[in-house]
């Protein structure tokens, strides 16, 4: 059964900014640091709204030097350099891929960027997405912990995009949970799709492959992909009997290498799994993911309709992060809440069109346990 503890408050934490790089015009960029009352840090940048570092507190009490959980590069130049893999990213404005990058809105067609070669789709907002872009940052206080509150303002026809998008994320840290609130309103009818993109490796980041993990998810269904990774037509297929059957914890590497159409076309995972009772008001469980030989654990909440789970396959090692280890295949595994891929060309999929006077939320919450922590 796929549970989560509830944090205890105490008094806020201040977060700390500090310097990381400037962009190529001389504009400095930050990096956030936020800390909670149970030892756990994260980083977050202005640049991308980027999840930099998660480092979990030595599981004992003891003085261990506290571990990193997420991947990422070493500084900015990495991130000005290198869009994909997206390490850490808020992805925005459309997660995930629209085909042909062409989508049709109360009778008007729009047009993004096709930014996922060799294949004809828009992946992750266009050529120039949210992830690509300075935020503004504020600190927000939180309970037994620490936040920031990042802003971005995407003009009308942004990559393609119609009305001017006014969105915000929140990070907000305390007892070991990290909680990302999302929150956006628009001028003129468009569609939106705000994910994470941090790739979790909970051995520590740099460690190898993630195919030691346990995963569970509390999906029935997923949704098979063609060679474009587009959705095929039809309602979601079962997963009963078939390698993306998580419903139960099983390794991430137990079926990966099956004899499957599906993991062919995207060498090992990269599919959305179609998240039992749909969206939701609150943010429900429905992803547990364990590291057997450390005995981290991560639940993950959402209430998003959807989850992209990405096992890094195309990473080839020759990225290197903080650790100064280089990101082999498999090194993390992406885990994006988010609605469901080329959803504006899908009438059968829930809806991501925001209009004027409506605001959309979403929330995901990684609760990380260490052994000892008295959590998961």
């Amino acid at each position: 059964m796929l549970s989560s503890a509830q944090p205890q408050s105490s008094q806020p934490h201040t977060p700390v900014r500090e310097s990381f790089g400037a962009l190529a015009d001389g504009t400095p960029v930050h990096r956030w640091i936020l800390t909670d009352a149970r030892g756990t840090s994260a980083a977050v940048l202005e640049y991308g709204a980027v999840l930099h570092t998660v480092h979990l507190p030595d599981p004992d009490g003891g003085t261990e030097e506290a571990v990193n959980v997420v991947l990422g590069h070493p500084d900015l130049g990495g991130y000005l350099a290198e869009r994909p893999p997206f390490f850490g990213a808020t992805i925005g404005r459309f997660g995930n891929r629209i085909a042909d990058g062409r989508f049709t809105l109360d009778g008007r067609t729009h047009q993004v960027p096709l930014s996922d070669t060799p294949r004809a789709n828009a992946l992750h907002g266009g050529d120039q997405g949210f992830d690509a872009r300075l935020w503004s940052a504020e600190p927000v206080e939180v309970d037994g912990g620490s936040g920031v509150e990042l802003s971005l303002v995407s003009p009308d026809g942004d990559q393609g995009f119609p009305g001017t998008l006014r969105a915000t994320v929140r990070y907000s840290l305390a007892e070991g949970r990290l909680r990302i609130d999302y929150r956006a309103t628009t001028s003129a009818p468009t569609v939106v799709n705000l994910t994470n993109h941090s790739y979790l490796n909970l051995a520590g980041e740099g460690c190898d492959s993630v195919l030691d993990h346990e995963l569970t998810l509390a999906a029935a269904g997923y949704l098979p992909v063609d060679r474009e990774l587009r959705p095929l037509a039809g309602p979601p297929a079962p997963v009963a009997g078939t390698p993306f059957d998580f419903t139960a914890p099983r390794l991430l590497g137990e079926r990966i290498h099956d004899e499957d159409g599906q993991l062919a076309i995207a060498g090992g995972y990269d599919h959305c799994w179609a998240l039992d009772g749909g969206r939701t008001d609150a943010p429900r469980v429905v992803a547990v993911l364990r590291h057997p030989g450390s005995g981290r654990v991560l639940t993950l909440s959402t209430t998003e309709p959807g989850i992209q789970v990405y096992s890094g396959n195309g990473l080839d090692g020759s990225l290197t992060g903080p650790s100064g280890r280089g990101y082999g295949r498999y090194s993390g595994v992406a885990l994006e809440t988010q609605h469901f891929p080329d959803s504006p060309n899908r009438g059968d999929y829930p809806s991501t069109v925001l209009r004027p006077g409506e605001e959309y939320r979403s929330c995901t919450v990684y609760d990380f346990g260490v052994p000892g922590s008295g959590g998961n």
